[in-house]
């Protein structure tokens, strides 16, 4: 079943994505590779009970993925670097994603669960104007409802937390098609309650962060730079200054592991007013810097480099 929903966004995301839907089509952006309708998923793992053996031989990462335009679901050429990340990362103790998205603001922090029954997450079509083979894409993420538990009991301590019915986004489900494969690893998708505040969002990933022992991958999905009015659709110029400017301080930071300025991003970050005029797409890597802060080394970059002009598509691995 697929749901089709607009739960979160702002008029000049629908904008964005009928002018997008369009000019891809006719850019002829769709890579063949991808069937709409993927095979059954094989069978998966779920993340080892706390203190196994199994779980605590190595830690999971921690990461933050740019998931771009809905079209990346189609885009073999475009996900391929993804592909090839997800394909080091089955080589690794991940067992599941716990996965936070820029399309899923809500507070308190709630738990995308699903009817008991359910082996599979549903679809959300949270965007309009595309071609009609995105709104038919399948994807057989399984449900990882052993982290429901674990987070919860992670969290109840320090916040509230809320379960709610709810399918994946897709600011979860489309870049998971290229690191996940056929719904190679269950998933759970907790909410970003960004009201809170940047501090709360690192403090809510350092909290998180015990799942990586347990094999459990969180994920943060956005964009590092995200200003859907100032798109080049021709892909004919370079992007930006201010957009390099602040795509190259995201990553000055983290190489130095500067936590505090990466918090205090809106007042230390240069171009931060055109990089990000709502903050949503850069809140999701303030989950996953948390849930790697006591790490020893800094995040690796999987991509790098811009797309429409001013979409960064910077993906970091934490450990």
């Amino acid at each position: 079943m697929r749901l089709l929903a607009m739960e979160q966004g702002t008029e000049s995301r629908r904008q964005f994505f009928v002018r997008a839907g369009a000019v891809l089509v006719g850019g002829g952006m769709f890579a063949a590779g991808l069937a709409s309708r993927q095979p059954a998923a094989p069978a998966s793992r779920q993340p080892g009970p706390k203190g196994s053996a199994s779980a605590q031989a190595e830690r999971a990462p921690a990461g933050f993925v740019a998931h771009g335009a809905p079209t990346l679901a189609l885009d073999a050429l475009r996900g391929a670097p993804l592909a090839d990340w997800g394909r080091k990362l089955a080589a690794t103790n991940v067992q599941a994603v716990l996965m936070v998205s820029a399309h899923w603001e809500r507070a308190p922090v709630t738990l995308g669960v699903a009817p008991a029954g359910r082996q599979q997450h549903e679809l959300i079509y949270d965007f309009s104007g595309f071609p009609a083979e995105l709104y038919r894409f399948e994807y057989r993420a399984p449900i990882a409802r052993g982290l429901v538990e674990q987070v919860s009991g992670l969290l109840a301590a320090k916040t509230r937390v809320e379960h709610r019915e709810r399918g994946l986004d897709h600011g979860a489900w489309v870049p998971l098609v290229h690191l996940a494969p056929h719904g190679a690893l269950p998933v759970l998708q907790v909410s970003m309650p960004s009201t809170l505040g940047a501090a709360a969002l690192f403090k809510l990933g350092e909290l998180l962060a015990p799942l990586r022992q347990r094999g459990v991958f969180i994920l943060g999905s956005g964009n590092l730079v995200h200003n859907l009015r100032r798109l080049d659709f021709s892909e004919t110029r370079p992007p930006e200054s201010w957009a390099q400017e602040f795509d190259a301080w995201v990553a000055q930071v983290l190489a130095a592991r500067d936590y505090d300025a990466l918090i205090d991003y809106r007042n230390r970050a240069p171009g931060v007013e055109l990089a990000h005029p709502t903050p949503e797409h850069y809140l999701p890597l303030l989950i996953a810097a948390g849930a790697a802060s006591g790490d020893a080394a800094p995040p690796s970059t999987v991509l790098s480099g811009f797309e429409y002009g001013n979409i960064s598509r910077r993906s970091l691995q934490f450990g």
